[in-house]
């Protein structure tokens, strides 16, 4: 498994070895932004394809390092489910998505390395060692819920979880992106400096806000509630549908099953959608108002645009899947627009912070 993951590293190890950047460590941060982003995705195509339990155990498949050594077990396990949990299409997503998962991994060792050693050598800013270690201990804390959401059987509380720490890398990797951009080139603008706090106000409550929502978002999909509406804007004929908050939103508990073991209640799933699709509301509107804020300041307008352009891509193909029966690829792409929009939420807060803490040009 070890040396399948580093050869899947070495490419983008090399790209930044080979790069003509300035510095071939900021271009090794913004690599691991991409494949982080690109395993978000990935991770979704795993799960809305339900693969996530094609090879049962961890870190292997069936103790093996590839599904063609573990041919036989998985062959045996098809023939009795041949549409699944177990089958070679759906082993083989697996075994991808946790081998990408932990090239990363060690591509975020390799930053550490290179930060502590150039940090020993020369004590520049660039290389402060601090944050990369932080994000070693975070993608080691994001692999055991990886390992606990196939140990667990995809218990729903702990594949959100997993969802959302993913989230969390992405923006993290983005703001240390983000911290190497403005080290080399350090900001001075003219900018008015209450509107700027306005806006870096803004930015932080829309990602507390898009926080709330990837959880939601989460929650439907790990609970499998996405077509509990199969219409909009209403639920069911009704506004307001029959449903169970109690039970829907009962976290520890098995997938498809209350907390007393119960089959989940279909007014529990329609609970979980409902809230989902009524929370986008408040969604659309705050992060709306803060790009329109961040829009009148030059600096901030092209993520201000993407924000925009990405939220109402988001907003329609939230409603074309509920109206085309959750069909995989836009449900991917659903899943691509919120991972996208914790990328450019996060490099608004940063560009506003640096902007806000940089001297004003002469």
């Amino acid at each position: 498994m070890a040396i399948t993951a580093l050869i899947v590293a070495l490419l983008p190890l090399s790209m930044a070895w080979i790069s003509k950047d300035t510095s071939r460590y900021r271009k090794l941060v913004w690599i691991a932004v991409f494949l982080t982003f690109d395993l978000i995705v990935f991770g979704a195509f795993t799960r809305l394809t339900d693969s996530g339990l094609g090879c049962p155990d961890w870190p292997g498949c069936y103790g093996l390092a590839n599904p063609f050594l573990a041919h036989e077990e998985i062959r045996a396990a098809e023939a009795l489910q041949p549409t699944g949990p177990v089958t070679m299409v759906k082993a083989w997503i697996e075994m991808i998505h946790r081998y990408l998962a932990m090239a990363i991994g060690i591509l975020i060792v390799a930053m550490l390395a290179v930060a502590w050693y150039r940090w020993r050598k020369s004590r520049q800013a660039a290389y402060s060692p601090g944050y990369p270690t932080f994000l070693f201990f975070f993608v080691c804390l994001q692999g055991a819920f990886g390992a606990w959401t196939v140990t667990l059987k995809l218990q729903p509380v702990i594949v959100t979880m997993h969802l959302l720490l993913g989230m969390g890398l992405l923006a993290l990797l983005t703001w240390f992106g983000g911290r190497q951009d403005q080290l080399l080139r350090p900001a001075s603008a003219m900018v008015a400096r209450t509107r700027l706090a306005t806006v870096r106000r803004l930015a932080l409550l829309s990602g507390l806000v898009l926080l709330v929502q990837l959880f939601l978002g989460g929650w439907v999909s790990t609970n499998y509630a996405t077509l509990a509406c199969t219409e909009f804007p209403l639920c069911g004929g009704k506004i307001v549908p029959e449903m169970d908050f109690e039970h829907g939103f009962h976290l520890w508990r098995e997938l498809g099953k209350t907390a007393a073991g119960h089959y989940l209640p279909f007014s529990a799933l329609t609970a979980i959608h409902w809230v989902h699709r009524n929370f986008a509301l408040v969604v659309v509107l705050v992060l709306g108002w803060t790009a329109a804020r961040a829009w009148t300041m030059a600096p901030l307008r092209p993520v201000a645009r993407a924000i925009v352009a990405v939220l109402a891509l988001q907003a329609l193909s939230g409603i074309a899947t509920i109206y085309l029966s959750y069909p995989l690829l836009l449900a991917v792409l659903h899943n691509a627009g919120a991972a996208a929009l914790v990328l450019l939420l996060t490099m608004l807060n940063y560009r506003a912070k640096f902007l806000d803490d940089a001297p004003a040009a002469q």
